[in-house]
């Protein structure tokens, strides 16, 4: 995204990884903000089958003033027709970082059948997660105003660090989560660029 520049990006579908029994399937994306300018990357979710072997990675290089919003929502396995992550891997890294310094990094490594999909710390049994980062300018009181809008929520969070605001989901339905981090993302950008956000229409398609 050239400076000055603002895009809104999304994608048409959810991603799938199918069973793999070779090799592993990979998604790598690279975003750079230039000077000014405003990205929010909002993709559809991403679809772990069972027995998948999936890698994602994904880097976000800021300039000084620069802002992104970005999310992501994994469910394992096909929930509706009852079927589990039971084999297969996971692994996601996300790295943002702002004028060459690291602003926020996660990474996650999860096995098929592991006990984490069920210990009350982590998974806690549920299906689909996601987590949305916003980074730029945004008032000191933004992740109140965020939980304000949102209401009482035993699936969705919201912290405020020294340079992200960061939203998170953990329930059943990524539909759900979806409808929470629209109504987060809908603050973020009245606070951070004056203006209400406004859904893709190729979502309703």
């Amino acid at each position: 995204v050239d400076s000055g520049a603002r895009a809104l990006l999304t994608t048409p579908g959810a991603t799938k990884f199918y069973r793999s029994e070779h090799s592993a399937g990979t998604q790598s994306t690279q975003v750079d903000v230039g000077a000014g300018a405003v990205c929010e990357y909002l993709p559809q979710e991403t679809i772990a089958f069972d027995g998948a072997d999936a890698r994602m990675e994904t880097r976000i290089s800021l300039a000084p003033d620069a802002t992104y919003v970005g999310w992501d929502f994994l469910c394992l396995g096909r929930p509706a027709a009852g079927e589990r992550f039971e084999t297969g891997r996971l692994s996601q890294r996300i790295e943002i970082r702002r004028d060459g310094k690291p602003i926020w990094f996660e990474r996650l490594e999860l096995y098929g059948g592991s006990p984490l999909m069920e210990a009350a710390y982590s998974l806690a049994g549920q299906p689909t997660w996601g987590t949305m980062i916003y980074a730029g300018a945004v008032a000191e009181d933004a992740a109140e105003q965020v939980r304000a809008a949102i209401g009482a929520s035993s699936v969705f969070s919201v912290s405020q660090l020294e340079e992200v605001v960061v939203c998170r989901y953990l329930g059943p339905r990524v539909g759900d989560g979806k409808a929470l981090f629209v109504r987060a993302w809908n603050v973020l950008r009245t606070l951070g660029q004056g203006k209400p956000a406004n859904a893709p229409r190729i979502w309703a398609t």
